[in-house]
């Protein structure tokens, strides 16, 4: 027998349990998941599919139980021989691209890693595209290093009131639980950070001091900062305990920590970059600490920005200027006193590298500082691509808005995470069982066409009673929480209709994505839903609102009153504390994904990429990715792009009016014709439709090879 620290005892034939817990390869392949679940099914969804804290529950007796079973020891050997399979694969994309290039490492920056429900530390879609991009930057054999934080209390939990009312509970994540482990410099000593900080509440100036921690994600490191450590003051361990948390001035402490002890971490790693890469603003910082670097090695200022410039990448992810973060001039003063010495410019300079003049006077912006200080430059979208040309045009003023320097490399989702392993299944039988390893060559998408229609539609079937199944326990366990009725309770049993037209609404809850468009006209929306009592129509929301976003709270809360109401009870639900869990059964079980955004503010959206990998058609306005994803036949858009509105009741109205004519005709009389055989045969040609164009354009696959041949080897190049 062999033990790990605090695990227990482990039988020697499935010791390498562990060795499989601690590497976020299974997050991504559900035959390793099942492996778990085999053992003990109950405490599998118990530890919330958390394979460290699952080994550390799990009776002795039970893990001998496993240990003896031959159909598990087979399945184990299997999971090992594709683990190490994976881990020695020669032949990878990018080694087979640039193998000259393979001693180039890419250091990707984010404030935020969505890698999995059991590690809350993401709240939504730049924290997802996070974690999406390193998975498929192993899958793909980049020399990838993700840096960020390893928040102790993650983003928060979301409980939903008896009147529909937000509650954002944080509970402390045990990392002893997570599948991190501390980081170790070369000389085998656990890696510490520390900033600089000014004075703050009677706090003398003073370090902080942040913990490196390692997640191995397949074959790519993530190195996540933790400021919950000794001897940091209580204020300065509450640095790194929330996800955006806190007011101004613990997130521009936390941005510091970010991008300068970021940089410090590699630096103890032994790590030299070829190329950073600063996804969105809070990370910006880390050119500045670059700077300070090389102007402290003897070179100048400018000579320092040249070099930051050539190798450093900076994607902006949203229109909506409220997602820039900006600092006042004194803040800046207070933080950075000596910064401007350090690199041998003067003190207006320093704050020009930033400089945004709003209304009430300049501000420090990291968009700004980012857009300044590096040399390459993405939106997320075509569309979005467009928008920040426009927004960001006053920095290059002698060229033309379509001259701005910021190209586009427009978002994408990562596969093997995201599809329903019942379609993972149908697409080994009739796409090759290698197809994960072309994931974005459309010809081989191609081959859908030939799936038989009643094979596609039983899958599409058991995926959509799937989400039912998970939405009615949901609903329970929120019940037996606020001490409901056992009647209530029950007649959760037959909450929605598992034959039903299903309909996904499920994304942050800010006010521009218009989750309550949908009630403009409530009584025609009854008459939709009923259908008549023979064409039922039923939709699923989900989505957090920032705790500080009153007006995004107010739209949950509608949505919760409305699901009460007569006419639209039974046919609608909201589903507390989205996750990523919650956002498999949702994209894997909708029959439509509906998305309602104000054009031009959504800079890409991923939910509708995710949800058409599994067939689920969008029914969305033409903005962000989807209008370069439609093409006619593989859904619906809303509304006419090319119409601008001054007046915001005026849009709502014609984008409501046109959502309703398109769920009354042709959406609804689609799905409930059906052949002699029940099938809908019209319908089945849009799924199959649907994953032919979006499956292969909007993977990550295509997404990480387009960065790495517009970005990343320009940046090694330079």
């Amino acid at each position: 027998m062999m033990t790990s620290v605090g695990f227990t005892p482990i039988p020697n034939r499935i010791i390498r349990l562990t060795e499989i817990a601690y590497n976020l390869w299974w997050t991504w392949h559900p035959e390793a998941q099942e492996l778990f679940k085999r053992i003990d099914a109950r405490l599998w969804e118990d530890a919330y599919h958390n394979p460290i804290l699952f080994l550390r529950e799990v009776r002795q007796s039970t893990l001998n139980g496993a240990a003896n079973d031959p159909e598990f020891i087979r399945a184990y050997h299997d999971i090992l021989t594709a683990f190490d399979e994976y881990q020695v694969f020669e032949n990878t994309w990018f080694k087979h691209t640039y193998n000259d290039k393979l001693k180039k490492p890419i250091a990707y920056f984010s404030a935020e890693f969505g890698l999995h429900e059991c590690l809350p530390i993401y709240s939504g879609g730049l924290g997802i595209l996070a974690g999406d991009h390193t998975k498929e930057a192993s899958d793909l054999g980049l020399p990838f290093i993700g840096v960020g934080f390893l928040y102790p209390q993650g983003y928060f939990k979301q409980l939903i009131t008896a009147n529909g009312d937000q509650e954002a509970i944080y509970t402390k994540v045990r990392f002893a639980e997570a599948p991190a482990q501390a980081a170790f410099d070369i000389d085998g000593k656990e890696i510490v950070v520390s900033v600089a900080l000014p004075a703050r509440n009677g706090l003398p100036d003073r370090r902080v001091y942040a913990k490196v921690y390692h997640i191995q994600v397949g074959c790519v490191p993530l190195y996540l900062m933790d400021t919950d450590i000794h001897p940091n003051a209580p204020e300065d361990r509450e640095l790194s305990a929330r996800l955006y948390g806190g007011d101004q001035e613990m997130r521009l402490a936390q941005e510091m920590v970010l991008g300068i002890g970021g940089v410090q971490a590699l630096k103890a790693l032994g790590v030299k970059p070829a190329v950073y890469h600063m996804n969105e603003g809070h990370s910006a910082f880390l050119v500045l600490e670059r700077a300070r670097e090389l102007v402290d090695s003897g070179l100048s200022f400018a000579e320092a920005k040249e070099i930051i410039r050539k190798t450093s990448i900076f994607t902006t992810h949203t229109p909506v200027p409220a997602g820039h973060d900006t600092f006042p001039f004194p803040m800046i003063d207070r933080y950075f006193p000596n910064w401007h010495d350090w690199l041998k410019i003067s003190r207006d300079e320093f704050m020009n590298l930033a400089r945004q003049d709003q209304g009430w006077g300049p501000t420090f912006s990291m968009t700004v500082l980012a857009l300044n200080m590096a040399g390459h430059y993405n939106g997320v979208s075509r569309s979005h691509g467009e928008v920040s040309r426009h927004m960001w045009h006053w920095l290059w003023p002698n060229l033309s808005v379509e001259e701005v320097p910021i190209t586009h490399v427009t978002n994408g989702v990562h596969t093997e995470t995201w599809l329903a392993p019942e379609l993972k299944r149908l697409f080994d039988q009739y796409l090759g069982e290698d197809w994960t390893l072309h994931i974005d060559d459309q010809a081989m998408w191609d081959g859908v066409i030939h799936i038989p229609d009643e094979q596609l539609w039983e899958v599409m079937n058991q995926l959509r009673a799937k989400l039912v199944d998970f939405v009615r326990l949901r609903t329970r366990q929120r019940m037996f929480r606020l001490g409901m009725s056992l009647n209530d309770i029950e007649a959760t049993a037959n909450l929605l209709d598992s034959r039903a037209l299903t309909i996904g609404f499920a994304r942050r809850f800010a006010t521009y994505k218009r989750a309550t468009l949908l009630f403009h006209d409530v009584e025609r929306l009854k008459r939709i839903v009923n259908g008549d009592g023979v064409r039922p129509v039923q939709f699923v929301f989900a989505g957090k609102a920032h705790p500080r976003d009153e007006l995004g709270k107010d739209f949950i809360r509608e949505v919760y009153h409305r699901s009460h109401e007569a006419g639209l009870a039974g046919h609608l639900v909201f589903v507390e504390d989205y996750d990523m869990n919650a956002a498999r059964y949702l994209v894997a079980g909708a029959d439509v994904w509906l998305n309602t955004p104000r054009p031009p503010m959504e800079a890409s959206g991923t939910s509708g990429q995710k949800a058409g990998l599994n067939g689920c058609p969008n029914l969305s306005v033409l903005d962000g990715w989807w209008a370069e994803g439609y093409n006619g036949q593989n859904g619906w858009a809303i509304g006419h792009p090319e119409v601008r509105y001054e007046d915001e009741h005026e849009q709502n109205h014609a984008d409501a009016t046109a959502l309703y004519e398109l769920l009354e005709d042709p959406v609804v009389p689609l799905f409930y014709e059906r052949n002699a055989n029940g099938v809908p045969v019209k319908w089945i040609k849009m799924v199959k439709e649907t994953i032919r164009t979006v499956a292969p354009q909007f993977s990550m696959s295509r997404m990480v090879k387009e960065y790495t041949e517009k970005l990343y080897i320009p940046g090694m190049e330079e």
